[in-house]
């Protein structure tokens, strides 16, 4: 039984990983209130999942930009600096949201304003902390390293949208959400403030700035493994995330009771990250995977089946268990996909690929809401999640058709 649970060594012997990993934990659930909280009163206020999937475009421009910029920064400064301006600034925005709600101020421009600041921390912190990770464990336990931090990832993603769901169906407003988030993420600022000064390894980078983006890009070209973890990722998500349609779908669940419309949407958006919790506590077996490629690609296609089901499911339960399952194979991606990411990628480009890697990995979901929200104001919400679902196997096995050698990558030998 031990060897199916998740190992659990590198919270034993790295005590500023396990205080990243704990302050995450919380600021995730925080963050996913607040996740929660905007989409809920971005369509109160219009009552269109369209200008909930401008939400996802509003993060997604600075994630391209401040992602790609914040990998550098990474490479060539302190890793510890960046990470704690990064969450002083995501504090921050936490608690505009608070303000605002509190005002009562009825602005969806100010919202889309924050989301996009908030935004901008985000990709310029997480390659920090991304990029951190080696660096406090050994490469043979980054995979265990991993898989904790997807389940501290993924316990957010689960408590926090339900507690978000039923904190503003209990209130009858998004203000105490957004409260608990500015509280939770104190604790990744003071766990930054704790870690030791992490600077570049050796000289770092030749050059800095856009220059060492450019030298990033450059890297990452012919590196076909590195490219087809971003492009699977990419494909899985963009098609296949129907996050931007959860109100409307709650409320079609309830249609004549807002609050338990508001507990739906909570429901729905902790399901994915339920499964992926699940699949963390048993992540044990993961870690002696060898051919990672091939259980990517497993993943991926795992993920576009259950999405499709989810779309044609006809009570909340039902829609549950299959964004549930959805999450499970997700996060078996992430997890290997970061593993392959941070194992085949030399330290002093691992910054900017953390850039990259969280361009792809927040971006994508950003553009999901963006194509999910214009497909269902088309042609409704059970075609745009069911076509999302369809399309994202469709292309997931046109890229292996593509790049066959994806499937043979080994993590005892990672090249990138």
């Amino acid at each position: 039984m031990a060897r199916l649970l998740a190992d659990l060594t590198p919270l034993k012997i790295s005590a500023e990983y396990r205080r990243i990993w704990s302050a995450l934990s919380i600021s995730n659930i925080g963050q996913q209130m607040t996740s929660v909280a905007v989409g809920i009163q971005v369509y109160s206020l219009t009552h269109s999942s369209f200008m909930v999937g401008l939400v996802g475009l509003c993060q997604l421009v600075p994630l391209v930009g401040f992602g790609l910029y914040g990998g550098a920064l990474s490479d060539t400064h302190d890793r510890r600096k960046v990470g704690l301006f990064a969450a002083i600034g995501l504090m921050a925005c936490s608690l505009i949201f608070f303000l605002q709600s509190v005002r009562d101020l009825r602005n969806v421009g100010l919202l889309f304003v924050v989301v996009a600041i908030q935004s901008a921390f985000f990709a310029v912190g997480n390659p920090a902390r991304g990029a951190i990770i080696p660096r406090l464990v050994d490469k043979e336990l980054l995979p265990a390293a991993n898989a904790l931090s997807m389940l501290a990832w993924n316990v957010g993603f689960t408590i926090g949208p339900l507690l978000g769901g039923l904190l503003i169906a209990a209130t009858g407003g998004v203000s105490v959400a957004y409260f608990v988030d500015v509280v939770a993420f104190s604790s990744v600022v003071y766990a930054m403030y704790r870690l030791r000064p992490l600077p570049p390894l050796g000289d770092g980078p030749e050059r800095t700035g856009w220059a060492a983006v450019k030298d990033g890009l450059t890297f990452l070209r012919g590196r076909r493994n590195l490219q087809m973890s971003f492009y699977l990722d990419i494909v899985a998500m963009v098609f296949g995330m129907p996050r931007a349609l959860f109100p409307a779908i709650g409320a079609s669940f309830y249609p004549t009771d807002a609050r338990m419309a508001a507990t739906a949407v909570g429901f729905l958006a902790a399901a994915p990250a339920f499964g992926a919790v699940i699949s963390s506590i048993f992540s044990g077996p993961l870690t002696r995977v060898r051919k990672q490629g091939i259980a990517v690609v497993v993943a991926i296609l795992a993920w576009g089946i259950s999405i499709a089901l989810f779309g044609l499911s006809t009570s909340l339960l039902l829609a549950c268990f299959f964004l549930a399952c959805a999450g499970a194979a997700d996060n078996v991606s992430a997890i290997f996909r970061s593993t392959i990411l941070q194992a085949a990628t030399p330290d002093e480009y691992r910054g900017r690929l953390q850039g990259i890697f969280t361009v792809v990995v927040a971006g994508g979901p950003r553009l999901g809401d963006l194509e999910s929200g214009t497909v269902a104001a088309i042609a409704g919400e059970t075609f745009s999640v069911v076509s999302g679902g369809i399309l994202c196997i469709v292309f997931a096995l046109g890229l292996i058709a593509a790049v066959p050698s994806f499937l043979r990558y080994d993590g005892q030998n990672p090249e990138p």
